[in-house]
């Protein structure tokens, strides 16, 4: 079944590096390599929450990012405020925002639009139908969203994962890219639903850390919503969810001796830092970096640079969008 599942997967990933035909003699195609190039891509996230957002802020920032010349944008999460309602009416009014980005639109569940839908003061409805709503909606094709579109591999390949549409793979030039649903407030620790999602989550970094070292790659990127609260320590409440993730994302970092970036929004805070710190050691990873993208009220954009010969690898820039700057002599 591993054998079956790491050939289907190389395959579909094999479609976003076409390679000349030839005769395979009946071989299944090798995993993509690691192609060096320089190229720019945006993140965003924790964006449209209310009405002025909505039909102001964020048209702003679509339109800024549409003039951008950049590979494709990531959204990690939350677009919706927590107090609104979860609605089908709402969801469909988003999907049809994103889908006027001019570029590969790459969306991560935020817990605002499943698991804490079901304590909203608004209009509560079961979080499991709003995740099967949202995969439904969001996860409908083998390819991102957007006027432009890239091919994605998602996790429901394989077949003990079939329901996690939502956790996605694709590569640009030398880096993996990987996607995860670990939502807000402590990963949905302790529902239900908790262990077989956090089971699919580690199953898929793994899987994007062992093609990144069996293609080649220079870098990986992981994308998330939930802040994983790197600071606190591992009994408190809030990093419970996090513990079995940061755990191998630590083992990972270590083996892989490359860049690896952990992208999430959450608690609405610019910053790149590096709080991940080595069990034996106790000291930072040098090759680990966290990028937290703007939040509500911020509508503006992380640009990223790859430049393989740059010794730093990742550049990133904040892009201020001038209508949505705040008038502060007011």
């Amino acid at each position: 079944m591993k054998k079956h599942l790491a050939l289907l997967i190389a395959f579909q990933l094999s479609l976003l590096h076409p390679v000349p035909a030839a005769d395979s003699g009946g071989k299944s195609p090798a995993p993509p390599k690691s192609k060096p190039m320089k190229f720019e891509f945006a993140l965003i996230g924790d964006t449209p929450y209310d009405d002025a957002q909505e039909t102001n802020l964020f048209p702003n920032l679509i339109a800024d990012l549409n003039r951008a010349k950049i590979a494709f944008v990531v959204h990690d999460g939350d677009f919706k405020s927590g107090d609104s309602p979860c609605s089908d009416e709402l969801f469909e009014r988003r999907l049809k925002q994103f889908q006027t980005f001019k570029h590969p639109f790459i969306y991560l569940f935020g817990d605002n639009e499943w698991s804490d839908c079901g304590h909203t003061t608004t209009d509560k409805t079961d979080p499991m139908e709003r995740l099967e709503t949202l995969r439904a909606m969001f996860c409908a094709g083998e390819e991102s969203l957007g006027q432009r579109r890239i091919p994605l591999t998602r996790q429901s390949v394989d077949p003990d994962h079939a329901s996690y549409r939502e956790n996605v793979l694709w590569t640009k030039g030398s880096v993996v890219f990987l996607g995860l649903n670990v939502p807000g407030n402590s990963n949905n620790y302790g529902q239900p639903e908790y262990r077989p999602r956090n089971a699919a989550n580690l199953a898929w970094m793994k899987r994007g850390f062992d093609l990144a070292r069996d293609g080649g790659f220079q870098a990986i990127m992981i994308t998330i919503q939930a802040n994983p609260h790197f600071e606190l320590g591992a009994t408190n409440s809030l990093r419970r969810g996090f513990n079995d993730m940061i755990h191998l994302l630590e083992k990972e970092t270590i083996a892989f001796a490359k860049p690896v970036v952990l992208v999430h929004g959450d608690s609405h805070y610019y910053r790149i830092d590096q709080p991940l710190m080595g069990k034996h050691s106790g000291k930072r990873l040098e090759n680990f970096t966290r990028v937290e993208t703007f939040g509500n009220p911020d509508n503006h954009w992380i640009r990223v640079t790859v430049n393989p010969r740059d010794p730093n690898f990742f550049t990133y820039r904040p892009e201020y969008v001038r209508k949505n700057l705040v008038n502060h002599s007011r």
